[in-house]
């Protein structure tokens, strides 16, 4: 059997340990081949490949952030018009099976190909942790660490200048990083996109803390974060050609108002893609290398227009369907568990 795979979208801890998983298992249980294509989608379209082999340059990726591969996005008119090329391409290079590893985006991608009669296995990548049908998506846990990190280092510096320090992490439209780093962090307030926030109540938290002798503040920030309707005036940034939401710096924003209410010197650190780069922690190369090991063995298996997802200790097989259904919010519950530490 002869595969291939690519990575799209933005990149993410984890995606070599991914390639390397399925190549090894490509190469140790089946004795198959693998081609990897370059710079995501726009490398399909346009047929840029290569042989990837199971030697030691393979064995040392796993300790590597981004993608050997390369990655980028296709606007989506693009990559339909181009379904006959991308057909002609795979049976040119005699590919039986594509194993496309991405985000919301190049799931639903890889979900429009199977349905067009293309065999597909997918493998859901995003430090957002936003794909449904799987509890974690690889990337994650890095992201979340990186930003811990960035938390417990501006504690010091908070407190040594009586500061409230704003932290702005990513999370488009779902607020995973900033809810976890926040929580690991000690943050004294988490905004997330989900629960839409009141600059009153986010203002009176920090003077609470300045009165009662805590002369800091902490505040996590996830970029797509909105003001509850009618409390804050703000200028959306629109959207980029691939109708992703543009950002004007929601965290600079709570802290300008912060400052314009209280007089307290507010600084706002943006961590942006910081998260994304670095070396993957222990537990997303242990998740990517899985998902990999199964991704192979399905597309072998014939299991198509699928996906791979970890629910509890197990990694399964989901419908692509069911994993671009809609995307895996932060519920109310959990965001309810973090207030209790606000203040």
């Amino acid at each position: 059997m002869r595969l291939a795979t690519l990575t799209s979208g933005g990149d993410c801890p984890g995606l070599n340990a991914v390639i390397r998983g399925i190549v090894r298992t490509a190469n140790n249980e089946f004795g198959s081949t693998v081609v990897g294509y370059l710079d995501g989608w726009v490398g399909l379209l346009e047929d840029r490949r290569q042989d990837l082999y199971d030697d030691q340059w393979m064995d040392s990726i796993l300790l590597r952030g981004g993608t050997i591969l390369g990655t980028g996005r296709l606007h989506p008119d693009k990559f339909k018009a181009g379904l006959d090329q991308i057909k002609h391409n795979l049976e040119d290079a005699g590919i039986d099976a594509l194993i496309p590893i991405g985000g919301e985006g190049t799931l639903k991608g890889a979900k429009w190909l199977a349905d067009n009669g293309i065999p597909v296995v997918g493998v859901p990548k995003t430090i957002d942790n936003d794909v449904n049908a799987t509890d974690y998506t690889f990337g994650f846990d890095t992201a979340v660490s990186v930003a811990t990190d960035a938390i417990d280092r501006l504690h010091t510096t908070a407190e040594s200048h009586n500061r409230i320090l704003i932290v702005e992490v990513m999370g488009r439209h779902v607020g995973w990083i900033a809810l976890h780093a926040g929580m690991a962090g000690g943050a004294h307030y988490t905004v997330i996109p989900e629960h839409p926030f009141d600059i009153e109540e986010i203002t009176k938290a920090m003077e609470r803390r300045f009165q009662m002798g805590e002369k800091y503040g902490i505040i996590v920030v996830a970029e797509g974060a909105v003001p509850k309707e009618g409390t804050l005036d703000i200028e959306l940034g629109g959207e980029d050609e691939f109708g992703h939401q543009t950002f004007t710096g929601m965290g600079q924003l709570i802290g300008n108002e912060i400052h314009k209410r209280l007089g307290y010197d507010v600084r706002t650190t943006v961590l942006g893609h910081i998260q994304r780069g670095g070396t993957p922690t222990a537990y997303d190369r242990v998740l990517a290398t899985r998902y990999g090991v199964s991704a192979c063995r399905a597309a072998h298996e014939g299991d198509y227009g699928t996906c791979v997802a970890l629910h509890g200790e197990d990694i399964n097989l989901v419908s692509l369907e069911d994993a671009v259904d809609k995307l895996k919010q932060v519920p109310e519950y959990r965001y309810q568990t973090a207030r209790s530490m606000f203040g």
